[in-house]
């Protein structure tokens, strides 16, 4: 008797799925050994069924390496190397940053005259222009009138040198000491010996500082054209960075430090040529020789808050010394007068309208400029405490009085 296909078909589906329970059996098995030998070695490997064994000869694998100290110790030493990278990177860059960090700081302070031009109807290359053309005429005239008196001055104890010389050999006292102790020929070996290479050094050490200081200049004079002509395109492009919610805001805060910057350069150049022009004429009235050249060095001087005019004034005054006792006693006197009156009188009226910072606040961040950077720093110092002071009154306080 044959047997209907649907009478077969149970029997035939029975029997396969009767292997598939051990085989799920199997992987549950599996899976729980997973799950409880995690992070086990291969000594647990004789617990596993023989199929797990041969798929895993090593046993399980352990826990990711993103868990363990190992990694976390080596991206943390990672970390640290490449904080002392850069740190080195910028030590060792340090002029070349504050050579840019001064060049910006003068593009900036330079930017309101060529925005004045501007607004008189020139094109903006046709100020940038006549602004940077009137900086380097500003240093040919230094350059003309310090380089002539000290090249002469120079020349002149050259030529006397041989005069100083035969007065000394003339002296009775100093022949009496030369026939006892033979000092004529000691100084002539000292000199040919010791003083005569290490002037010739000393002259090439000089030579290669003033080659320095002219590099440097023409440097900074050019960083100084490039940032000036493209201050606008770098505003634009850190105002990018801002979200867009804050950049109007943040527009106005940089447009008003920038040019609180150029307050301060034009105040700064303003007092320094009022005090050259007042020293010149004193120095003209008073007959002291090369008077433009120690001008100039009183209004170079006293571009350097707190201390600037006093080193001026004891330059200038030890110079009139050495010319006439009379002249540097008026000097000492004229110099301590006109401090008190630029101190008291002139600073305050001209800054008060270029830079909004209290007078402790300026000395203060005067002295931190000058203590980190020296004169570089003094000369930054003010502007950078004005845009400090600046933020925390529009960002941070009305900030803390909403919360």
């Amino acid at each position: 008797m044959t047997a209907s296909p649907d009478a077969q078909t149970p029997s035939s589906e029975a029997d396969e799925s009767e292997p598939a329970a051990p085989a799920k059996a199997e992987e549950e098995a599996a899976g729980s050994g997973a799950r409880s030998g995690e992070g086990s070695g291969p000594a647990r490997g004789s617990d596993q069924p023989p199929g797990e064994r041969a798929a895993l000869p090593y046993g399980m694998p352990g826990k990711p390496l993103a868990r363990g100290p190992f990694l976390f110790g080596l991206v943390g030493g990672l970390g640290v190397l490449t904080a002392i990278a850069i740190g080195q990177l910028i030590t060792r860059s340090l002029s070349v940053i504050i050579l840019i960090v001064v060049a910006m700081f003068l593009a900036a302070g330079l930017n309101p005259a060529v925005e004045t031009l501007q607004r008189r109807g020139m094109k903006r290359r046709t100020s940038i222009s006549i602004v940077f053309a009137g900086v380097i005429v500003m240093f040919g005239l230094f350059g003309l009138a310090i380089v002539p008196p000290v090249s002469q001055e120079s020349a002149d104890f050259i030529a006397a040198v041989p005069g100083y010389f035969d007065q000394l050999t003339a002296n009775p006292t100093l022949r009496q000491l030369d026939s006892d102790y033979q000092l004529l020929p000691k100084l002539a070996a000292f000199v040919t010996d010791t003083l005569a290479p290490s002037l010739a050094s000393g002259v090439v050490g000089a030579g290669l500082v003033v080659l320095d200081g002219v590099f440097t200049g023409l440097t900074l004079l050019v960083l100084m054209l490039y940032f000036l002509g493209s201050l606008h395109t770098i505003k634009e492009y850190f105002l990018k960075l801002v979200p867009a919610s804050r950049r109007s805001r943040t527009e106005a805060i940089t447009d008003e430090i920038l040019s609180g910057i150029g307050g301060y350069v034009a105040g700064n150049v303003l007092i320094s040529v009022i005090a050259g022009a007042l020293s010149w004429a004193f120095l003209t009235f008073a007959g002291a020789r090369y008077a433009l050249a120690l001008a100039l060095v009183i209004a170079l001087t006293d571009l350097i808050p707190l201390v600037g005019a006093t080193i001026g004034a004891v330059l200038v005054s030890g110079v009139a010394f050495l010319q006439s006792v009379p002249l540097g006693i008026a000097c000492a006197i004229f110099f301590v007068i006109y401090q008190q009156v630029e101190n008291y009188l002139i600073y305050p009226r001209v800054m008060k309208r270029s830079v909004d910072v209290a007078p402790a606040v300026t000395v203060i961040a005067a002295l931190f400029g000058g203590a980190l950077l020296g004169i570089v720093g003094a000369l930054l110092a003010i502007p950078v405490a004005a845009a400090i002071a600046l933020i925390i009154r529009e960002v941070v306080l009305p900030r803390q009085a909403r919360s």
